[in-house]
């Protein structure tokens, strides 16, 4: 069986590094904002080419407290407006929730399953305060006009980089496009923890410090609470093992793109589309979604072949019960996506011999 996501052999590739830190923190004494902590959010800081990183408990608290010092500073208020992409996972849209705030859901784009610029500024009303784009699958969103909307309008632009770690969009990574980013280290990402783990990006010093305190019961100095925080922090373990899985996230970003060019070059079925194709390191492919009217039976098929794939999402966030407020919407490209999107298996420690079963098995479906 070709698994989806082989997370030991994957971390296998980073031994003995990854166990000797994992170690080294374990026998440090020090396990909440400490020494290892400290260092891997200066390094991905320098990574994105941000001035200030902070480690959160997740990528969900990481959005939820941009959000949430945004208020905190008086740039956004309960009720206010983020539009977002309907095409999401439900995280996305929840941070928002859980800030106080209300999401805009907007359509995204057919052909990059990412937001669709021209939809933007009709859902600009006096009460929206932000864009919140989503690098969806690892493919980069439209930031030039993205951030060009913002401006004329005067919103902020957080971006949800939970799948694009160390994408690149006209020279600049994700984490460093806009106002502040949130990053997941969930252990499947390209940038994956082995646990949870989440990281907030900024240029911006003041909305740093105030996402700091906040990530840490709103408190700068023990004790002393300036904020209503919560409590959601990198620990020193995760910290030390991502320091290290770091220094080959270029490497294996290198190889997932190899690995879905290889699938773009030679999946050939009338029952498949393939996504867009990879432009100048603007997607990292942490996932390689392919769509088709026949999803569940390839689905079936390639489990036979003994392949294992996974969907991202099977229901759109607006027809979760969960967002019942949401459940009027009728967002045809949405929920076409959502019913026609299929996830090869697409990582860094494939073997090319995997990649040419998988390409043999989708080319063999036939109805």
């Amino acid at each position: 069986m070709i698994k989806y996501c082989d997370l030991k052999t994957i971390n296998d590739r980073y031994e003995p590094q990854l166990t000797e830190a994992i170690v080294k923190a374990a026998q440090s004494g020090w396990y909440i904002r400490g020494k290892e902590c400290e260092a891997f959010e200066q390094a991905f800081a320098a990574y994105c080419g941000c001035r200030h990183c902070i480690g959160t408990g997740n990528g969900l608290d990481a959005l939820t407290i941009i959000l949430r010092a945004y208020c905190a500073l008086g740039t956004m208020q309960p009720g206010d407006e983020v539009i977002v992409p309907a095409n999401t996972y439900i995280a996305t849209i929840l941070s928002i929730i859980e800030a106080g705030l209300k999401p805009v859901l907007c359509e995204p784009c057919a052909n990059s399953c990412n937001i669709d610029t021209t939809l933007i500024e009709s859902l600009i009303t006096k009460r929206t305060r932000a864009i919140m784009p989503v690098h969806l699958y690892g493919l980069v969103a439209d930031m030039s006009t993205i951030n060009a909307i913002a401006g004329k309008y005067s919103l902020k632009v957080i971006e949800d980089s939970a799948q694009a770690h160390g994408a690149i969009y006209n020279g600049k990574r994700t984490g460093n496009l806009g106002d502040a980013a949130a990053f997941s280290f969930y252990p499947g990402k390209n940038l994956g923890a082995l646990g949870d783990g989440g990281a907030i990006t900024t240029n911006d010093t003041q909305l740093a410090d105030a996402a700091r305190a906040i990530a840490n019961y709103g408190s700068h100095k023990k004790y002393v609470n300036i904020y209503k925080g919560v409590n959601s922090r990198l620990d020193e373990i995760q910290a030390a093992a991502l320091r290290v899985k770091l220094q080959y996230l270029d490497a294996d970003n290198a190889r997932r793109r190899e690995i879905a060019q290889r699938y773009i070059n030679n999946i050939d079925n009338p029952h498949v589309t393939l996504p867009v194709a990879d432009n100048g390191g603007n997607h990292v492919y942490h996932i390689f979604a392919i769509t088709s009217q026949l999803r569940d039976k390839l689905q079936q098929h390639l489990l036979r072949e003994g392949i294992e794939t996974l969907i991202h999402y099977p229901i759109p966030p607006h027809k979760q019960e969960a967002l019942r407020e949401y459940l009027h919407l009728t967002l045809p490209i949405t929920e076409k996506i959502h019913a026609s999107c299929l996830s090869l298996p697409c990582h860094q420690a494939m073997s090319d011999n995997e990649v040419e079963m998988i390409i043999d098995a989708v080319n063999r479906f036939t109805i």
